[in-house]
């Protein structure tokens, strides 16, 4: 049982320790992933796109 209160008493003073970003830090953060994240569907779907077209061309 004491090592059970000395983990949750060890992980309590390590969250105190943790450099939190602040909210613009994350709101930036967060547009630069979204942002990513949609350039790179639309570039993959162009190029599943293009791919395919060729495909049916050869073929």
């Amino acid at each position: 049982m004491n090592r059970i209160k000395l983990f949750f008493a060890d992980a309590s003073q390590e969250f105190k320790r943790i450099n939190w970003p602040t909210f613009s830090e994350t709101r930036k953060l967060t547009m630069i992933v979204i942002g990513l994240s949609i350039f790179l569907a639309f570039f993959l779907g162009a190029m599943d796109f293009v791919f395919g077209y060729l495909l049916n061309t050869i073929i």
